[in-house]
Parts: C-alpha cells; structure tokens; sequence
C-alpha cells in the first residue's frame, strides 16, 4: 500500500468536458487469474486493471508457482499449470486489500493438496470471513481464522470436498464464486441457489474456459472432474470505476462526458436504472459483446436529479456503487431512502457510517437505519467546506472528491491511498475531466 495521503477539493469552475477509458474490471482481472492459472495452456488476458488488488492476486498465483508475463500495461500472458499443478507456498499469500481475491482464493485453495495462509493489510484483517469460511467447511475445507472469523485465513491442504446445495442468507457474488471455486475440486455437484441474483462473472469466465456450467440469474451449478483451457480474455472497463466520472458529469453544470469501453453485466449496473430513476441522463452508446459480456459507450450529461425510494431488488446489483449513490442523492432534490444495504457495514469501512458522516461535515441532513440511510439533498444551496475521513476506503474517498465540485469552498479527503487498489491514476484523470483535485501541499 502507498503512504498515507490527501486530497484537497475545490468547487468546479465549469463543465466536465472528456472522452475517457476507465480501468479495466476489478472482479474479472481477479477471476482471470485465477482461473487462467489453473487452465492448461496459455491465456492472453487483455485490460487487466493495474491496480494493487489485482496485482496482489496475480503475485499471488506467482507465488504457488504459475508464470505470468507482463508485455504490456494492462496486458498478462499466464502459463497455466492445471488444475492440480499449483505448488504451495512456505511464506503467507498477502491479498493486501483485496477482499475479492481473499474470499476467491479461500475458495480456490481449499481444494489443493498442500495447506496455504491467507494474509492481508490492516483494513482487510478486519472484514469477516465467515460467510466463506462456514459453507466451505461444509463441503469439507479445513479452515481456521481469528476470533470473529477474521484474518489470517490457514486453510489446511489435502482435504476431500464434496458438493453441496447452498443458498446464501445474503446476496454475495464472492461467496457464490468461492463455492464455485472449491466445487471443481469437489466430489458430486455444487449448487447454488441466490435470493437475489448477483453477478455472474466467475459463472462466465467458467463457461468461456470450457468448465460444464449450467446457470441463470439466482442459480448456479457445477460438477467436479472437468477441466480448463486456455484462451483469449478481454476484460471491460470497471462500471464501479465508471460510477465516479458518471457522477461528476450529471451533478457539474453542463458537464458532459463519454466513457468508453465499460461493461454492463446485467447483473452490475443497479446504479445505472438507480441513477436513471432518479432523473439520469446517461445514454449507452455501440453495445456491444466481447469475450461473454456486455459492453457499451456511456454518454453521460449534467442533469437535475430528484429522491426516490431505491428498489431493495436493486442493492444486490449495486452494492459497490452506494458512496456513489449517496453523494448523487446528497445532490437531489428530496429525500433519497436506501435500505436493505447491510453488507455495506462489513465492507473496506462501514460505509452507511462514513458516508453519513462525511455528508453530514458537508451540511447534509442523512438519518443512518441499520440496513440503510435516508438522506435529504441540498441541490441549490450545495455542499459546505471541511474535513472528511475516508477511512482508508478507496471507494469513499473518489466519492468525495466528486461531492468537492459542488461544494462552496475547499473539502479536505484523509487518506486516499487506497484509491491505487481500483483505480489507479484517478487524480490525474478527474484533472482532465475538469475537477479541480490536488495533493494536499501540492499538486497533480
């Protein structure tokens, strides 16, 4: 993780006026790793996100012995080594921030022959694991962690699994593709059968590399014994990353902005049907379909924006994009009700918390529930000035940063070197967009 560093904000002077590619997608760059690594042959994976998680995770497959190129930025050629070719590691595999590759790999390793710890940083070894850990020792994976299910994760090697019918108490993609993971090391079937549908991404690249795989929205289901080939992976732009430009563009003035190249899994973009309930004028441009998935253009213009209720079918499909949310809802007219949001107390920070109270430094009216938040927005008055934590959430600290264009004076965002983890070169893209966004002490 970089040192520790902020950002100072300044109310926008004019229009956001870009044409931008935003950082391939953070949960199709961690499965390609993985699953390429345990593919026979060769994968070419293209718009990879050089971000710390990802890297995290291919240093990660590095390390049990898989070779990976580096042609380019953005480009990975690895060397699958099978199935059962991975080596373990004497020293801990360091996930970083990466909660994504924590739960993946916890399910991955937990078929293997040898025993594998699971470490990462100081905000990661506070996110419970439980909702991986209990339903992977049900299909037999021998896995201890600290009180409270947190991390280090030692999973022990050589254990036998066997399928199972799961249906998780929560929408989670990580624990569906942790089970799936461990599934194709498993005897008999894995199924999976969701209360509310979550994205499908390990589903899809499973299928492209040749795994049997049968699966629909809420519903997944894999049998143990196959195997995986190599091949071409072209991974879209992140629509998380895309939140924030998305963001900039429809609460500045005028503003208008074209992002290329970003994926629209159906199951990923709650917050685009959010955002257009809201008012949105966000138009999707060429789609199209590469490598599986969805992709289009985003046009994205400055419009006024008015609170709704959130349809709690939709938290699933956006549960990444809620800092974004509430800073859009902070900018409408009205009063914005989210609930059904639990899982965003357990995530980088607790997010209903430090999005309330960040909005609340800004004289936003925000009354936190336990599942949610309703938050009133100040449209024409804007934002006051001041001092926001983001507590070290990468996710946070881009929202707020967006929420400075509109404030009526300078907002200083705390420690914002997480951003690198998802997006790295933000501050010098939101430059180019037109926000003015510098180093505190300096600038871009």
């Amino acid at each position: 993780m970089s040192a520790r560093l902020d950002w100072i904000g300044r109310p926008a002077q004019g229009p956001l006026l870009d044409d931008a590619r935003v950082p391939g997608d953070k949960s199709i760059s961690h499965r390609a790793m993985m699953l390429a690594a345990i593919a026979e042959g060769t994968t070419r994976v293209h718009g990879f996100l050089e971000g710390e998680d990802t890297r995290a995770t291919a240093a990660i497959m590095q390390q049990l012995g898989v070779r990976i190129e580096t042609p380019a930025a953005g480009e990975r050629i690895v060397y699958g080594a099978g199935l059962t070719g991975l080596q373990g590691s004497a020293s801990p595999l360091d996930c970083g921030n990466a909660g994504t590759g924590m739960r993946l790999l916890t399910g991955l390793l937990a078929g293997q022959s040898f025993d594998s710890t699971l470490t990462g940083d100081a905000s990661l070894s506070r996110r419970p694991m439980q909702r991986v850990t209990v339903p992977l020792g049900d299909m037999g994976a021998d896995i201890t962690t600290r009180d409270g299910g947190l991390p280090p994760l030692r999973i022990r090697g050589g254990r036998p699994l066997h399928g199972i019918e799961y249906h998780p108490p929560m929408a989670s993609a990580q624990v569906k593709s942790a089970l799936l993971l461990a599934g194709l090391y498993a005897e008999g079937e894995t199924v999976i059968r969701e209360v509310h549908p979550t994205r499908d991404y390990t589903e899809r690249m499973l299928e492209a590399l040749g795994w049997p795989i049968r699966y629909e929205p809420g519903y997944a289901c894999l049998r143990g014994g196959a195997w995986l080939h190599g091949g071409e992976v072209a991974v879209p732009g992140d629509f998380s990353s895309a939140a924030f430009p998305m963001l900039a563009a429809l609460v500045v003035p005028g503003s208008r902005l074209l992002l290329r190249g970003v994926g629209l899994n159906p199951r990923r973009t709650g917050l685009l049907d959010v955002l257009r309930a809201m008012g949105a004028d966000i138009r999707v441009r060429q789609p199209r379909n590469e490598a599986g998935e969805a992709v289009a253009d985003l046009e994205v213009h400055h419009a006024p924006l008015h609170g709704i209720d959130v349809p709690t079918e939709r938290v699933s499909d956006m549960i990444d994009e809620f800092p974004v949310l509430f800073v859009a809802a902070a900018c409408a007219q009205g009063v914005t009700r989210v609930r059904g949001a639990a899982e965003l107390r357990v995530k980088e920070s607790d997010r209903i918390a430090a999005m309330s109270r960040g909005l609340r430094t800004l004289g936003v009216h925000v009354e936190e529930t336990d599942d949610g938040a309703d938050i009133t927005g100040r449209p024409q008055a804007g934002f006051l000035g001041g001092d926001i934590d983001s507590h070290g959430d990468h996710r946070i600290a881009m929202s707020f940063a967006i929420a400075a264009a509109r404030a009526n004076a300078p907002v200083r965002i705390r420690d914002c070197a997480a951003v690198d983890t998802s997006y790295p070169g933000f501050l010098e893209q939101a430059v180019r967009w037109g926000l003015d966004l510098q180093v505190a002490g300096g600038s871009v």
